[in-house]
């Protein structure tokens, strides 16, 4: 191989090296295409304004039937997520926790991710609330106008009648969700 090929092919050897690190830098997560991150708005909605019960239905991952009508009487907490997103995985433990009180119950909502990858995700933060496979989109059409399709995660806060009481678009503070968390069971 002649002297000049082997520089080219290190030079692009390097470039490909360096463009690999650049994509692993922190903070690029957030600034890459497909992923928008939110801004953290929280908006609450007063016990009046709060409309309809929310119609949510799907399938788990693991292949069982999900429905948030079967969890009325408590706060639900709807997340979309997905396994590569970083405040998802930053706010997993977080939203475990708050699944662990027996007057909450979380619901993912996963439109990237395939099995296998939203499974092991869910092994990794000891995940055992149950999330939608919403490979098909249905789930998302149901969220039509309350979640941001691109902002991952977005988190709605149900009261126990089923009501949106609180959106939360982007990561936020634990502390903050729990308040929205109590706030909604206030209500009842």
């Amino acid at each position: 191989m002649r002297r000049s090929a082997r520089y080219v092919i290190l030079a692009a050897i390097l470039v490909a090296v360096v463009l690999w690190l650049a994509g692993c830098a922190p903070g690029d997560a957030e600034e890459s295409p497909g992923y928008v991150s939110g801004d953290g708005t929280v908006t609450e909605w007063a016990e009046g304004e709060r409309g309809e019960p929310l119609e949510l239905t799907g399938t788990s991952f693991e292949g069982g039937a999900v429905d948030v009508e079967d969890f009325r009487g408590q706060v639900v907490l709807v997340n979309t997520w997905y396994a590569s997103c970083p405040p998802c995985r930053a706010e997993a433990p977080e939203l475990v926790e708050l699944d662990a009180r027996d007057d909450v119950q979380l619901i993912g909502v996963n439109s990237r991710d395939d099995a296998g990858t939203a499974e092991a995700f869910q092994r990794t933060f000891s995940v055992e609330y149950p999330s939608i496979d919403d490979s098909d989109g249905k789930a998302t059409a149901q969220l039509q106008g309350l979640v941001a399709i691109n902002a991952v995660p977005t988190t709605l806060v149900l009261d126990a009648e089923g009501r949106v009481a609180a959106r939360a678009v982007g990561r936020v503070e634990a502390s903050t969700l729990e308040s929205l968390v109590d706030a909604a069971g206030a209500a009842e």
